[in-house]
């Protein structure tokens, strides 16, 4: 019988897998080689390091890690030992697009702006970074895209230079994948020479890795005033993070951008459905049934003597309010794990019905660029 060794906080799996595997449960963190040594397959998140300390003399041929990322994975080794792996691109783009939206508006309205008068620089225009280019259009903002690998497969045109960005942008948001070395090294992207050339006064949004930033250089930049604020989802040395610069941030999130119910159900189908398709189970268009659901799916709104952004912001708020997850990490940072495994039930923008009063057709067209669903 198939043997497959889950992470126990992958949600909607117990029960999917047992009909045809047999399944052990355990914490992400505590897989190790004696614990996996049996499997024929391991189903991940991000805390388990798949490299040879773990995997060297197990039976494993196969994992699907439930998450967009990947760099917990030495796929380099996997390959070479004929183990293969795949992951969940795109899995919770629209979680980090509601993410980031909810931040644009939390800054927008705190510092006093229009959104639809500032630049955002979008440095990664993948899965997630379109997801995000559509909330910028949405507001009316002019947009820089950063992207060189799609620069060198489609052509320069459209695309800015990194140099661009730190020039140009009021408010630059991240989502490259965390690579350690080559032509497109994303490691410490923003390193003391990069903030020493940032536009005065820019924003920085960081929902990919930690490590994209350098933890000394964006405390010198806060605390010297080289940048207005930042919003951090991703942390150097996760769950253990750096205080001082917890403090420092506008707001501040334990990794959980990604964590909407939708995008882990998401996740979970690709990896259920990639092990089907591997080792040839009846599972290969399974999704979960039963996603939670939330108060108040159908929201109104007066729209009288309000701005479309204003109503936006509302409406984002009500679906997803940053400000809540920024306050439980500030309560008790040592509780950074337990925040991502006990995470409260998000529902993305389609979820809504947003019902308007007044004169809200700006208003309306605005949330359904968004996602929400918009009645009159």
């Amino acid at each position: 019988m198939l043997r497959v060794v889950a992470d126990d906080k992958i949600p909607f799996l117990k029960g999917v897998l047992e009909p045809y595997a047999q399944v052990t449960y355990l914490p992400g963190s505590r897989m190790d080689r004696n614990s996996i040594k049996d499997a024929d397959a391991l189903i991940i998140r991000t805390r388990t390091k798949c490299n040879e300390e773990l995997l060297a003399g197990t039976q494993v041929k196969f994992i699907a890690t439930a998450t967009i990322g990947f760099d917990h994975i030495d796929t380099v080794w996997c390959e070479q030992n004929s183990i293969k792996w795949t992951n969940a691109p795109g899995c919770n783009s629209s979680s980090v697009q509601q993410y980031v939206a909810s931040a644009l508006l939390k800054i927008s309205g705190d510092s006093g702006f229009l959104l639809r008068d500032k630049t955002l620089g979008i440095v990664g225009v993948g899965n997630v970074g379109s997801k995000v280019l559509k909330v910028a259009e949405a507001f009316g903002m002019k947009v820089l895209l950063n992207d060189p690998p799609r620069a060198r497969r489609e052509g320069s045109d459209g695309f800015a230079t990194f140099e661009q960005i730190l020039a140009e942008a009021d408010i630059i948001t991240l989502h490259v994948p965390l690579n350690l070395e080559g032509d497109d090294k994303t490691y410490n992207m923003f390193s003391g020479e990069a903030f020493g050339r940032i536009r005065k006064g820019a924003w920085l949004i960081n929902t990919s890795r930690g490590e994209v930033v350098s933890t000394e250089a964006f405390k010198e930049a806060l605390a010297g005033e080289k940048i207005d604020g930042a919003v951090i989802d991703v942390w150097e040395r996760e769950p253990e993070i750096d205080i001082p610069l917890m403090h420092m941030a506008f707001l501040a999130t334990p990794h959980i951008a990604g964590y909407s119910a939708d995008g882990k159900a998401n996740g979970t189908a690709m990896a259920v459905r990639r092990l089907s398709d591997e080792f040839g189970l009846p599972l290969g268009e399974w999704y979960p049934s039963g996603i939670p659901d939330v108060p108040e799916p159908v929201f109104t709104i007066d729209c009288n003597g309000k701005d479309s952004e204003d109503i936006a912001r509302r409406v984002v708020f009500h679906s997803y309010n940053i400000i809540e997850d920024d306050i439980r990490l500030r309560f008790d940072p040592s509780r950074f794990e337990k925040e991502r495994e006990n995470y409260p039930v998000r529902r993305e923008f389609p979820y809504y019905t947003i019902n308007l009063k007044g004169p809200g057709e700006e208003a309306g067209l605005l949330l359904e660029k968004l996602g929400f669903k918009v009645t009159y």
